[in-house]
């Protein structure tokens, strides 16, 4: 099963918790679509980027997706000519969430276009020039191929980019040579490991159980003053094939995304966060759907 049809599997539970606030959650997205067609940024302008949220909360809240006025908008991006690595990846999620919109021949143009991002290492970076790839660049290039229906070229390579990114303490960075590990990059990595069939490492697990705080909510890494909503919400998803990992933080993080919900319908990334966007509201559901199974 693909990365997002994963995600989108486990967010579909969120509404078990959410009750009857899901519908604002779903008003609350709404609100976020541009009339031209996608959804809307922290700017107010349409973004390939939160438009896969948009797309992807509706779909978790079973709610209707304006599927045309979607497709007429997609179709401007082409084959993903002139985007940069991250939206080239969500030009290929989009089209796979509401289906059709490219041909065979863009599936493999939009594919070469991410091989420009490709690192010598054989791993993936989402800033061009780089020697070595990136846990998340990994992640959403793998994601990416699938959405397309595709394998990246020599998939092994990008386990030998993961090799380079552990960290001493067990967990991964973003970047090599790197002390500590992050929970976004170990939770990447944990997923990769997933979707690859290998096992995970038993302290990387441990690791990033340890970075959730007894009141609730992961620290993005460790000793961060604060935790935050996308922090939880991928940890969590990383966990979700460990049973007894999710049972001892389940309590303690519903409490904290509690505390990151507007009754506007949507969520805060964090406590200091005054914005709200399709992202962390799909995070919302994520991290719900996650501790209600």
């Amino acid at each position: 099963m693909s990365f997002r049809l994963e995600m989108l599997q486990v967010a579909r539970v969120a509404p078990k918790l959410l009750g009857d606030s899901a519908d604002l959650v779903a008003d609350f997205i709404r609100s976020r679509m541009h009339p031209d067609g996608g959804f809307l940024n922290r700017a107010d302008q349409p973004d390939l980027y939160y438009t896969v949220f948009g797309i992807e909360g509706l779909m978790a809240l079973q709610k209707e997706v304006p599927k045309e006025q979607l497709r007429a908008w997609l179709t401007t991006y082409g084959d993903g000519e002139g985007l940069d690595f991250v939206h080239l990846s969500c030009l290929a999620r989009c089209w796979a969430s509401i289906g059709g919109g490219l041909t065979a021949e863009q599936k493999q143009t939009l594919a070469s276009r991410l091989e420009v991002w490709r690192t010598p290492d054989g791993g993936y970076h989402q800033a061009p020039g780089r020697k070595n790839g990136s846990a998340y660049g990994c992640l959403i290039a793998f994601g990416a191929y699938q959405d397309l229906g595709l394998l990246p070229p020599d998939p092994l390579s990008i386990a030998k980019c993961m090799d380079s990114l552990e960290t001493p303490d067990g967990a991964w960075s973003n970047e090599p040579g790197l002390s500590l590990g992050s929970t976004t990059a170990t939770s990447a990595m944990l997923s990769l490991y997933r979707n690859m069939q290998m096992p995970a490492p038993p302290a990387a697990v441990e690791w990033l159980v340890r970075q959730c705080l007894p009141a609730g909510g992961f620290l993005a890494v460790p000793g961060a003053p604060i935790p935050d909503l996308l922090s939880t919400a991928v940890a969590l998803h990383a966990l979700s094939n460990n049973a007894d990992a999710i049972a001892r933080v389940k309590e303690p993080c519903l409490d904290f995304i509690d505390s990151l919900w507007s009754a506007a319908g949507g969520f805060h990334g964090n406590w200091t966060d005054d914005t709200l966007d399709p992202e962390y509201t799909y995070y919302g559901l994520l991290a719900l759907g996650h501790l209600a199974l």
